[in-house]
């Protein structure tokens, strides 16, 4: 009789380095995905959490380490004896964290396998983003208890470079008092980092007599710095001296559509916020989209003009209903408004014809557009399909020229439900330093929602149609880029806001009190 064995599973050790999401290496990534059971710190930042949820299967269990190393490794053990993959997520790196190298070692003592996968350590990595360099660095530690530290070791250090360390807040005060006793001078520089690799990272530069006072309100796993290293901060910080850095900004936008804009934005320093003003519904009666799909499987188009990326999928959603592909394009060119418009088709595997270089806009078309020739157009019409509110402005430039139009609604758009109270309140109050508009109904739609946006809050545009809607709603225009793109609006704004930083540190000291420049710009100079 041939004895059936149970199929054991493993452990995987896996460091999530200092906290900003994409400092996770590819092997912990895969590790994480295809995990059966995540068992983590509950120091490990939402964000990244809220990415492993994302990507992780479906039936993933998750839960917070509890109790001591023994505990959390007989969680792990029971886990892979059932034939699960468990992940132990730890922040930092694991072999950095004394308790997390224990729950290896009882691992390690059965027949259970395992892995160890390394991560950028916390004392590393935050010092990296301070703009600290570490090849003065004698020492870098993950400490989880302080009163365990070498403090005489340490000293010899510190007084031939520098030493970066992790610890809790609350531990700071005996850090200093144990560092003083082992006669550490007390004017020696230090600095000290809050949420590290975070968007709200902060650091303060002071003297190891002085760190505590320097890190009032900190909270939670910070990094202190001691030492040489310190003087290249000035010259190196690059983490909290991006453009919009610390900058909340509001984009009016549902999260499909803001996925590109609020990545640039972060890219920048910023903190972007997704409120949806319109949702996406479809065409009251269906009969004129059936009509266009029919005439452009039968020639009856020389073109096919795309104002947006929902336009685009409304018509490839009709595609797909009828069992139509691509190749049933062929014969039909298409025009796409802007880049986005332009990628979205690219993505059902065909390249546009015509996108304007540089006005991206309906008047960009329509000044790049050949009119309409009956020996090189024998076919003379052109299908536009979009949104039930557009405006006249291409549909009329085309007839001008000589085509003959089918304007068609592919979907409809209609004002999303109001965000929740304390966003309406952060609008309306100033709690948003930026807001990015894309399109007039945007504006209208967000002022219809949640109000106004206040005064001090820098208002930025894609276009001229959508800075005159503005305008009509009484928002004075601070940003608009020279051609209408996400890209361009965003790059936009960080340049306003150096362009904000240079103008206030240029003020004397007395005038930037009084300066109407509000946000995180105008606050690091008060």
């Amino acid at each position: 009789m041939t004895r059936t064995r149970k199929t054991v599973g493993h452990v995987s050790f896996v460091g999530a380095g200092p906290g900003d999401p994409s400092l996770l290496t590819r092997r912990a990534f895969d590790a994480l995905r295809s995990a059966d059971h995540i068992v983590y710190d509950r120091d490990v930042p939402d964000a990244l959490l809220d990415l492993v949820r994302a990507e992780a299967e479906e039936d993933t269990q998750f839960s917070p380490a509890e109790g001591g190393s023994g505990d959390v490794a007989k969680v792990l053990i029971s886990a892979a004896r059932s034939g699960l993959s468990a992940v132990r997520l730890v922040g930092g790196d694991p072999f950095a964290v004394e308790p997390v190298v224990k729950e290896v070692q009882a691992v390690a003592r059965t027949n259970v396998p395992f892995e160890v996968v390394p991560g950028v350590s916390r004392a590393a990595g935050v010092s990296t983003y301070a703009g600290v360099p570490l090849s003065g660095v004698r020492v870098t530690a993950d400490v989880d208890d302080v009163h365990t530290l070498d403090y005489e070791a340490l000293a010899p250090a510190i007084a031939r470079g520098s030493v970066a360390l992790s610890v809790d807040a609350g531990d700071l005060a005996a850090l200093r008092d144990g560092l003083m006793a082992a006669g550490v001078e007390p004017s020696t520089p230090v600095t000290v980092t809050g949420d590290g690799t975070g968007d709200t990272q902060y650091t303060a530069t002071s003297a190891v007599d002085s760190m505590v006072a320097a890190a009032l309100g900190f909270a939670g796993r910070i990094v202190v710095l001691i030492g040489t290293g310190v003087s290249s901060r000035d010259k190196l910080s690059w983490w909290e001296n991006r453009p919009l850095y610390g900058w909340k900004v509001l984009v009016p936008r549902t999260k499909e559509q803001a996925g590109a804009m609020s990545e640039r934005l972060r890219a920048y320093g910023a903190i972007p916020c997704e409120v949806p003003t319109i949702a996406v519904e479809p065409p009251r009666t269906p009969a004129q989209m059936e009509r266009a799909i029919k005439g452009l499987v039968d020639g009856r188009y020389a073109w096919t003009i795309f104002t947006s990326v929902n336009a685009v999928r409304a018509v490839w959603e009709k595609f797909a209903e009828h069992g139509l592909d691509a190749r049933h394009f062929g014969g039909v060119k298409i025009a796409c408004v802007g880049q986005a418009t332009a990628d979205a088709v690219r993505a059902f595997g065909i390249q546009p014809e015509l996108v304007p270089a540089n006005d991206q806009s309906s008047d960009g078309l329509l000044a790049e557009f050949s009119p309409h020739d009956e020996i090189l157009d024998p076919v003379g019409r052109i299908l536009l399909p979009r949104a039930d509110i557009a405006t006249e402005t291409l549909a009329a430039g085309l007839v001008e020229m000589g085509w003959e139009v089918d304007d068609v609604t592919a979907y409809r758009t209609v004002r999303a439900a109001p965000p929740p109270a304390e966003i309406r309140d952060s609008i309306k109050s100033g709690g948003f330093d930026a807001v990015l508009f894309t399109s007039s109904s945007t504006v209208r739609n967000l002022v219809g929602i949640a109000g106004k946006p206040h005064a001090r809050t820098v208002v930025a545009v894609i276009g001229p149609k959508t800075a005159e809607t503005a305008a009509e709603f009484g928002l004075r225009v601070d940003v608009q880029p020279p051609h209408a793109s996400v890209p361009d609006l965003v790059e936009a704004l960080a340049a306003y806001a150096v362009e904000l930083r240079e103008k206030l540190a240029a003020m004397p000291a007395k005038q930037r009190r009084g300066s109407k420049v509000q946000g995180p710009t105008a606050l690091r100079f008060r």
